[in-house]
């Protein structure tokens, strides 16, 4: 068996120097990365609503919707494409999320008990962000995007919308 190919691997950690070099091993990730998935951020801004905004409107059957946080509010819009095949990672978030599928379907599974929810482009899905979940393309040749409107406390780094799990809650699939 030639060893040629377990060589090749230790190549770039070969320096030109007369001392030894030890291999660089990349450190095992503390979460359950992602494999895939790529988010686009298409905006966010901090909204300053101490008091509660409620709408009644007469037009729509007295159709309502109710608004507080205190002491103000993040909301981020992003996009998220996954690949055939492909996951976010398990993860959470800081506050509430609106998941709209625009194309294919997002398998979302929820810990702790592995609650499946599968959504399919025009169906919505929202993550109260208060369990890990992990979302999933399953399809084996179809792309599938989502549209996400998240919540968060006010003043959040935009990649602080996403908390990871570690380690993985559960093995669902």
């Amino acid at each position: 068996m030639s060893r040629l190919p377990f060589l090749l691997l230790l190549l770039p950690s070969l320096g030109c120097s007369d001392e030894p070099s030890a291999v660089s091993v990349p450190p095992t990730p503390e979460f359950t990365a992602g494999s895939g998935v790529v988010g686009e951020r298409l905006a966010q801004a901090t909204f300053d609503i101490d008091k509660k905004i409620k709408r009644i409107n007469h037009d729509y059957d007295n159709w309502q919707v109710e608004l507080k946080a205190k002491p103000a509010l993040d909301i981020a819009v992003r996009r998220f494409t996954y690949p055939p095949e492909s996951h976010t990672g398990w993860h959470r978030h800081p506050g509430p999320v609106l998941i709209q599928v625009v194309q294919g379907t997002v398998t979302f599974y929820e810990a702790p008990d592995c609650e499946k929810i599968e959504v399919s482009a025009g169906e919505s899905y929202v993550d109260l962000g208060e369990h890990a979940h992990i979302g999933r393309n399953e399809s084996l040749t179809e792309t599938a995007q989502d549209v996400t409107v998240l919540f968060g406390p006010p003043g959040i780094n935009p990649d602080a919308f996403r908390i990871d799990v570690t380690p993985a809650p559960v093995t669902c699939f």
